[in-house]
């Protein structure tokens, strides 16, 4: 493996990777020397065969504290993971998808108390499961339709995953949206929508199809002029190329003492018709940072307005309470963000209020308001027993938090 580079070069060249630096914040908010053990933990559990590396970001105040990467990306080429590594971060597009919502609302197309069926008519009629047996399945009216709201907590009711038929569509991505959303609809509620939670991608999936209608231009293009752009997230995308591949970490799951390779159920999509608004993005940490100082900036970055500091505190707050939401204890949901409700576990550390989100092959990223800091753990490990609570997420919280300085 190649010698990592020291930490004040790797900061240059993550800067330099940016279309513009990261703000500038007061010094002195976190202790240098501190943050340094951050890289040392990481190294560590790639000796364990955690992962093949990892890269780890911290954000304060608007600086970026801390980038490095440790291990190798690809064990059996031994090519460095590097911090320009591309990643699949899998859920952690669902934030996304809810800004382009957000976005839309603020213009006046939207609402998100809207009903589905408002934008997308195959929705009407939709039924609700009353029982289901061996030999017959009742199904009846809900009392309610469900609403763009519903499906930003995954609250509608809806089904997880593709429908009966579409089983491939996550693996080949070979459906358009409008195909997707067709299909769903079609599926009958689970349960009467807003009474209980449960993880729900085909929900994300149809307010990709919503987005689309309403903004009146493909999903990944709005996202595209509206969002990674403007914000100079160039390694962002749903459709990459063969040679934006070659820099995409492998896939390993974890094999008695080591690590074995495996496939993505996502798949590798080159020029596909379905971006998965799900789960469906690639990004790096670089980039992701630059998305993450626009929400701790109340919407703003460089100058520029990409929502209003109401519409971020509306995305951050709590739209499902007392409902057990998330993946942890002590977590509620917002507007496509988990919230940190009840700071515990892997969360003990984080203050009230704390958001984020992660992916379902171990990348996580949180965002504290109160402190103004931002954490990013870029993986690419199935397995994990709960990936929102792995021990390399809550390292990488704990050791940045406690780099503060009084």
């Amino acid at each position: 493996m190649k010698t990592m580079k020291p930490l004040p070069l790797l900061l240059a060249a993550a800067l330099s990777a940016c279309a513009a630096p990261p703000e500038t914040g007061r010094p002195g908010g976190l202790d240098p020397d501190r943050l340094t053990l951050i890289r040392q933990r990481m190294q560590e559990y790639v000796d364990q065969h955690q992962a093949s590396g990892i890269v780890t970001l911290v954000g304060n105040r608007g600086q970026l504290a801390h980038l490095e990467a440790v291990g190798v990306r690809d064990l059996e080429t031994g090519d460095p993971m590097r911090i320009d590594t591309i990643f699949r971060i899998a859920s952690m597009t669902k934030p996304v998808t809810a800004i382009a919502v957000v976005m839309l609302e603020e213009e006046g197309r939207l609402s998100i108390e809207d009903p589905v069926e408002k934008h997308l008519p195959e929705f009407k009629g939709q039924m609700l499961v009353k029982s289901k047996s061996a030999a017959e399945t009742v199904l009846v009216r809900p009392p309610r339709p469900i609403t763009l709201r519903d499906l930003l907590t995954h609250t509608s009711g809806l089904p997880g995953g593709p429908p009966v038929g579409l089983s491939d569509l996550y693996a080949r991505r070979n459906r358009t949206l409008a195909e997707a959303a067709l299909a769903y609809s079609q599926m009958p509620l689970q349960f009467e929508p807003g009474t209980k939670w449960a993880y729900c991608n085909a929900g994300l999936d149809t307010l990709g199809r919503v987005v689309e209608v309403a903004a009146g231009k493909t999903f990944e293009a709005f996202l595209q002029e509206r969002l990674f752009t403007p914000l100079g997230m160039k390694d962002t995308f749903f459709y990459p190329t063969a040679r934006q591949l070659a820099r995409v970490a492998k896939i390993y799951k974890k094999s008695g003492d080591g690590l074995t390779f495996t496939e993505s159920y996502l798949g590798d999509p080159v020029d596909g018709k379905f971006p998965l608004p799900a789960g469906g993005l690639y990004s790096t940490a670089s980039d992701l940072s630059r998305l993450y100082q626009m929400m701790l900036g109340q919407g703003t970055l460089d100058g520029r307005r990409y929502l209003s500091p109401r519409s971020v505190e509306k995305m951050t707050r709590n739209h499902t309470g007392d409902l057990r939401a998330g993946f942890t204890d002590g977590v509620v949901m917002g507007l496509g963000w988990q919230i940190v409700g009840t700071p515990t576990g892997v969360t003990a550390m984080l203050s009230p209020g704390s958001y984020g989100h992660g992916g379902a092959f171990g990348t996580q990223a949180w965002l504290d308001p109160h402190r103004g800091m931002y954490f990013v753990l870029l993986v690419q490990r199935t397995g994990f027993p709960d990936g929102d609570a792995s021990v390399l997420r809550k390292s990488l919280q704990e050791l940045a938090v406690a780099a503060i300085r009084d």
